[in-house]
């Protein structure tokens, strides 16, 4: 191995992937949490799914949009967590070059997509509140397919240089990967050429495009409060805001802790590696977990469906 670790290539049939550095030894307890979320990840978003199948009344923009959420979340979950499992149990470290490309596309990918749809619902929030008459009329069956298929076309094509870039550079140092699973800019720095095509093409994928996102669900939500507080009793502006409840806790939770834990991965060198990895694997699948509880706790008619489907059932 430790000639793979060392010989020139330029394209490395495997890298090592290392699972949590330091903490090998804790590696099977820490699968434990990792699995208790994923397997609440995909239990939750399949039942926002199913629900949302079965209720005719649910068949709306903002829940069609949050369908998308849910497949986006268990395709983001399922790209890392199985191949992460392999190493904590079974100490299953190599992964094959396309494969790693592939992950790291899928992660990437779909994070991309996540904050997209984020944007597609805040989009369906605004016209809901601030022109609730022409809500049927602007957000149609066919309006929200173009919004759906537009997210996916935007992440597709603007994450496909990641892999493209990556699979140019040789690979000449180490094909250790300090972490569990294949990242960008994880992967980029173990190239031994100039890499700074790639590291400022990642950087405005996450400015300029993830950026814009916030950037346009902060304009919609400051239109959205105005139209609120212009409701005319208290009564009316909480029972309002609350349709967006939901909706603000799932992009404070996605957009806040990952843009500091990128920006720590990119430019703070004193935060310990364990810790890091740790916590960004965390991050990762707590996202897929918290959305369908979000909107399941939060969301009336969801919540409302699923308790008479268990009601019906113990009937």
């Amino acid at each position: 191995m430790s000639d793979s670790n060392t010989t020139d290539f330029t394209n490395p049939s495997t890298f090592i992937l290392m699972g949590i550095p330091g903490l090998e030894a804790a590696h099977v307890w820490i699968s434990i949490p990792f699995c208790t979320m994923y397997a609440i990840a995909i239990l939750g978003n399949f039942t926002i799914l199913f629900i949302v199948k079965i209720e005719p009344s649910l068949h709306q923009p903002m829940y069609y949009f949050l369908c998308m959420l849910a497949v986006t979340d268990l395709v983001l979950s399922t790209s890392i967590l199985p191949r992460m499992l392999t190493i904590f149990w079974f100490n299953s470290r190599e992964i094959d070059f396309s494969a790693c490309l592939t992950q790291l596309y899928f992660l990437h990918c779909f994070s991309v997509m996540e904050s997209g749809i984020f944007v597609a619902m805040a989009l369906d929030r605004y016209v809901a509140i601030c022109h609730p008459l022409r809500h049927s009329t602007i957000l149609t069956h066919p309006m929200v397919a173009k919004i759906g298929l537009t997210v996916v076309l935007r992440s597709a094509i603007f994450i496909l240089p990641y892999p493209v870039l990556l699979r140019q550079w040789p690979y000449c140092r180490t094909n250790i990967i300090p972490q569990p699973y294949c990242a960008h800019i994880a992967v980029a720095n173990l190239a031994c050429a100039d890499i700074r095509v790639s590291s400022y093409y990642g950087l405005f994928v996450q400015f300029c495009v993830i950026g814009l996102d916030v950037i346009f669900i902060f304009i919609s939500y400051t239109l959205l409060l105005r139209a609120i507080f212009c409701l005319p009793t208290k009564d009316a502006r909480l029972k309002t805001f609350g349709t967006c409840g939901s909706h603000l806790c799932a992009i404070l939770a996605f957009y806040t802790p990952g843009l500091f834990f990128s920006l720590t991965y990119r430019f703070h060198q004193n935060v310990p590696l364990h810790f890091h990895v740790l916590i960004t694997n965390m991050y990762l699948l707590m996202t897929p977990m918290l959305n369908p509880i979000i909107y399941g706790v939060r969301t009336k008619q969801i919540r409302g469906r699923l308790l008479r489907l268990f009601t019906h059932k113990g009937t």
